[in-house]
């Protein structure tokens, strides 16, 4: 049954409490959008669905491959159209505007049942109860400042351990250069072209990393660190396969595993796009990016799911079970071991042989990281800015990456 409009579009935030004798009686449904469609991702969203069947619910789940963008679109038509989904995928600053235009579900009750928010990244706390109810539950976390080694390629140029600084890395990068393996396994789309800069940025100031892409510091946003970011950013595009723009990095993976290409830049979802592939993580050495003043540092990507008002019982039923979910702990370890993230909750034993050491080394990160403040927020991934703001700046950074005729100088003048 759809809303009216009308009243759909009247605002505020309905609470999500304890089911009534309606609610218990009728079996818990579950309608979602995602662009969670194919590979590790979609395995993992289809893992949840599956669980949330075995406790007695009804999954319909309604994919929209592609970018972001299109989900939004999908997400704001139905919206528009009165008919919103129990809960979509969103993230970051999105979930603020995006819980402007609709009503959302208070999850005040199950998240304090639950303990949630004391398990948490206090980062993510204030994104996903952004006028101070909750509306949104983080799922997973990646860090994106991961570097993965293909073992093969620094067999073949002695190299024992992975790079610890950029100059380590650039060492190691000419080094393989000069034995015919291309250096930089990355692809070329817009969302990997922003993770290479803010990695790079991120590797050789934290705080600039926060005052120039979290606050949008104009002195910080046109710094000599920036510049330096961008002229280290011109070494590693110059390493990467000419032939890459608009390719995904996975088209990579088979020459990286057999060590023609050396390195890549990429979030712990490689991991399991890597083990998708029928790969083994043993013929890659997973690290942290290059941090040249050897502290800690997190740049963070969570996914989330925000919750829409439906009036429907078995729809509130079922954003109660799905809520509730997300925040068990198994449901959490699932979700991780098959996307190769990190779960949300910070009270998971990671110990077992279910994890792999990037996964243990990333959680660990995110703790120490925690501890120094070094936690950030990921540009590329839409955390550290709306939408409209991420992608204005990506637009600088990929027409700097793909045109060797822009200076760093001129990268930054264009007001990234």
């Amino acid at each position: 049954m759809a809303i009216k409009r009308r009243t759909f579009l009247a605002g505020g935030t309905a609470l999500l409490g304890v089911p009534t004798v309606t609610q218990a009686q009728v079996k818990p449904r579950v309608t979602f959008i995602s662009q969670w469609s194919a590979g590790s991702d979609g395995a993992a969203i289809s893992g949840l669905g599956k669980r949330l069947e075995e406790e007695g619910g009804t999954w319909q789940h309604s994919p929209v491959p592609g970018f972001t963008t299109e989900m939004m679109n999908k997400l704001r038509a139905d919206i528009i159209g009165g008919n919103p989904p129990a809960a979509s995928q969103l993230k970051g600053p999105e979930i603020a505007a995006w819980s402007k235009i609709a009503p959302t579900v208070n999850l005040d009750a199950v998240v304090a049942e639950a303990g949630y928010e004391k398990l948490i990244p206090a980062e993510l706390v204030g994104l996903h109860k952004p006028q101070g109810n909750w509306i949104a539950l983080p799922i997973q976390v990646y860090r994106i400042n991961t570097l993965f080694l293909s073992r093969l390629a620094m067999e073949k140029v002695g190299a024992a351990k992975p790079p610890a600084t950029w100059a380590e890395f650039n060492e190691l990068a000419t080094r393989m250069k000069a034995a015919g393996i291309t250096p930089v396994a990355n692809g070329g789309i817009r969302w990997d072209d922003g993770m290479k800069l803010e990695i790079v940025l991120a590797g050789i100031s934290a705080e600039v990393y926060r005052a120039a892409l979290m606050q949008l510091d104009a002195k910080a946003l046109q710094g000599p660190e920036m510049i330096a970011a961008f002229a280290q950013l011109r070494k590693v595009a110059n390493w990467m396969d000419p032939t890459t723009a608009a390719q995904h990095y996975s088209v990579h993976l088979p020459r990286f595993i057999k060590g023609e290409m050396g390195m890549i830049f990429m979030g712990g979802w490689a991991q399991g796009v890597i083990k998708g592939l029928g790969h083994r993580l043993e013929d890659i050495v997973i690290a942290p990016a290059p941090q040249d003043d050897g502290k800690p540092c997190f740049v963070l990507n969570a996914d989330s799911m925000i919750f829409w008002r439906r009036g429907e019982p078995d729809l509130q039923a079922g954003q109660r079970l799905l809520a509730k979910l997300i925040m068990q702990k198994d449901v959490q370890e699932k979700y991780s071991q098959t996307t190769g993230s990190i779960p949300v909750r910070t009270d998971i034993d990671m110990s077992g042989p279910a994890w792999s050491d990037g996964q243990r080394g990333a959680a660990a990160a995110l703790v120490e990281a925690f501890k120094s403040k070094r936690v950030l927020l990921s540009l590329a991934h839409n955390m550290a800015q709306p939408n409209k703001i991420s992608a204005a700046m990506i637009d600088v950074i990929t027409e700097f990456i793909h045109n060797d005729r822009v200076t760093p100088q001129q990268a930054v003048s264009w007001g990234l």
